[in-house]
């Protein structure tokens, strides 16, 4: 595997890692086994979520991160300079220009934010809008007024945070329309206008980029977008959040039935007493321990284990 498509992989897997050990994990990783070059971070675009986690609620991933960034921003900055690239200076507005441009370019491939100039505004960063009109796209592809709305509106979805070419999210967006329409039979009913709104609500969660950025690499096919249900499309922190939720009813639909066994072998931390209730149920797949509901029979306090 080269070293684009493996940072590229430890990249995705930083935005889908369900805990703070496990984005430690790949963190060291990118830290010890890669010398990046700039090129290296533009194409794999894995500084962009080096740089997001900076902002981690976790001090040691947060710290971790900002090291990480300041350490390839170092090593593309002295590379550079081993070119010839460090004495370089600009003086005339076009050098100041591009100057600017190759500095911001950097600064975005591995998560920074660049120098903030009128002239050199930074396409894809979280600061800088995108949209079909922002970008100045017309779409005119179907001749259908409605369809090509929809297209319109997926491709603003798609934009948002990508530095990708204006061409390369409105063939995107085309296809996912014409594969929506497609499956239903080119009928532009209740069922289409349901499943584009769908698709447009899922690909705009600005808490979901992985989603946008997989789509638009071409790393999520346009035919498995458009089975994918909404719960499919979640992020993995919004699945996460609903596999709670889901084991939290289901403890709170039992707390009380009559089937619960009787036991002494758990202290209730509320009251301190040790008559309790229990059950067990699978609330994950098959291969992991069952979860433990165990309610106190003194003061209704409920808790769970696995």
């Amino acid at each position: 595997m080269s070293d684009v498509a493996e940072l590229k992989k430890l990249g995705k897997e930083l935005q889908s890692a369900p805990s703070a050990k496990e984005i430690l994990d790949i963190l060291r990783v990118l830290k010890e086994k890669f010398k990046v070059t700039e090129s290296l971070l533009r194409e794999s675009k894995v500084g962009l979520a080096v740089g997001k986690l900076r902002a981690n609620p976790s001090k040691e991933v947060s710290d971790l991160a900002k090291e990480l960034v300041k350490k390839w921003k170092n090593e593309v900055d002295r590379a550079k300079a081993a070119n010839g690239g460090g004495t370089a200076k600009a003086s005339t507005p076009t050098a100041t220009t591009k100057v600017a441009l190759r500095r911001a370019s950097v600064a975005e491939s591995i998560g920074t934010p660049p120098p903030k100039t009128p002239t050199t505004p930074t396409l894809g960063s979280q600061d800088v809008a995108r949209s079909a009109k922002l970008d100045g796209v017309k779409v005119n592809a179907t001749g259908d007024k409605t369809r090509d709305k929809c297209i319109e509106l997926i491709y603003d979805s798609l934009s948002i945070g990508s530095t990708a070419p204006n061409d390369q999210i409105l063939r995107k967006a085309q296809a996912i329309e014409q594969q929506v329409i497609t499956d239903f039979d080119n009928v532009m009913g209740k069922e289409y206008k349901d499943k584009m709104r769908s698709l447009f609500l899922n690909l705009k969660d600005k808490g979901n980029p992985g989603l946008r950025q997989g789509v638009v690499d071409g790393d999520i096919p346009v035919p498995k977008l458009c089975k994918m249900s909404p719960q499919d499309m979640a992020s993995e922190e919004r699945k996460a959040e609903n596999k709670a939720i889901q084991a939290q009813n289901l403890h709170n639909s039992l707390g009380a039935a009559d089937q619960q066994a009787e036991t002494e072998a758990f202290q209730c931390s509320r009251c301190k007493n040790w008559k309790t209730r229990y059950y067990q149920a699978q609330t994950r797949s098959a291969d992991e321990p069952m979860t433990t509901f165990v309610t106190c029979t003194v003061c209704n306090n409920r808790w769970k284990f696995s």
